[in-house]
């Protein structure tokens, strides 16, 4: 049995990350899995939970408080965590968190909730970043500046101390998938996939991109063309695709960045340096920051916070 003080949880559309945190602060990884809300009913949240952290305990005997960030509060998730609107001070997640009443004896869940952008022509949502830039906001004191955030579903985000001031999605990740797998290019890249990518390729795709993020649609031919008319091999079809689409939304949100003297990119080990080249080629410095680092910041902030 391992004791703990309380548990840190991401829980996404694909995954379940879960973290043990001890009574000094430390945070030690407790699963990973694929368990994420788009594998699981409502009624099956209880169980993943309880099976995942079987092993915990506190010294206490006490039930264990879990903070979840994520997908879990999402209207197709585990219990609905409403939409908290921007601009808003992120320290006040927590204040928004959900219980679920099913959890059992053992634990006891608290769900934060995402934030979203409700003004007409300018609507967005987000869930799992907010938790993000609160962990940036405490790893980074007074930090005010444009954050991105890349993903599947990319975010930039404005913050103003803690305070989200306003943000924008770019559906880059879910455009690279889909332009990849599911139209005429793909067979111009069946015989690469994302870890052989060529870095010629890649750069050349976040130049165009860059340089010209209103031509995409265009652009996005030269995958197929390239292939039959100069020869070029699946893996730098394939970073070109990567490289043009991160361009084209760098490209597009130069004016988020303008004068910024750093720019913190806070994502995973395979999307940041993509973003941080397509910024050193616009001239701007950027900064990796460790998502997952992040989540755990954010999450330990959330948990202090509901108890002052």
């Amino acid at each position: 049995m391992q004791f703990v003080d309380w548990v840190a949880a991401d829980w996404g559309t694909s995954n379940l990350r879960i973290w043990a945190i001890a009574p000094d602060g430390s945070a030690h990884p407790v699963a990973e899995s694929g368990h994420g809300m788009s594998r699981l009913a409502p009624g099956e949240y209880a169980g993943v939970l309880n099976n995942t952290c079987s092993t915990l305990s506190r010294a206490d005997g006490r039930p264990i408080e879990v903070v979840i960030c994520g997908m879990a509060g999402a209207r197709q998730g585990w219990l609905e965590a409403p939409y908290v609107e921007a601009p808003t001070p992120l320290g006040l997640l927590g204040a928004h968190a959900v219980r679920p009443p099913d959890a059992g004896p053992r634990l006891r869940p608290s769900i934060l909730p995402g934030i979203c952008i409700r003004r007409p022509g300018s609507e967005d949502v987000m869930r799992g970043e907010e938790t993000q830039l609160l962990g940036l906001s405490a790893l980074r004191p007074g930090f005010s500046g444009t954050v991105i955030l890349p993903g599947t579903h990319s975010k930039w985000a404005r913050m103003e101390g803690d305070s989200l001031a306003h943000f924008s999605t770019a559906m880059t990740g879910d455009l690279f998938h889909a332009m990849a797998g599911h139209t005429v290019l793909s067979l111009s890249l069946t015989s690469a996939d994302k870890d052989t990518m060529t870095p010629e390729g890649i750069a050349a795709g976040l130049a165009d991109g860059l340089e010209s993020p209103h031509r995409l649609t265009a652009m996005l031919f030269r995958v197929r063309a390239a292939s039959l008319l100069s020869g070029r091999d699946a893996a730098w079809c394939l970073g070109y695709l990567s490289g043009l689409l991160v361009g084209a939304e760098v490209g597009g949100h130069l004016d988020w960045i303008a004068g910024q003297d750093v720019v913190p990119v806070l994502g995973s080990p395979n999307l940041t340096p993509i973003y941080l080249q397509a910024l050193a080629l616009a001239g701007i410095a950027g900064e990796a920051v460790d998502g997952a680092g992040a989540t755990i910041a954010g999450l330990k902030a959330a948990y202090s916070r509901e108890r002052t």
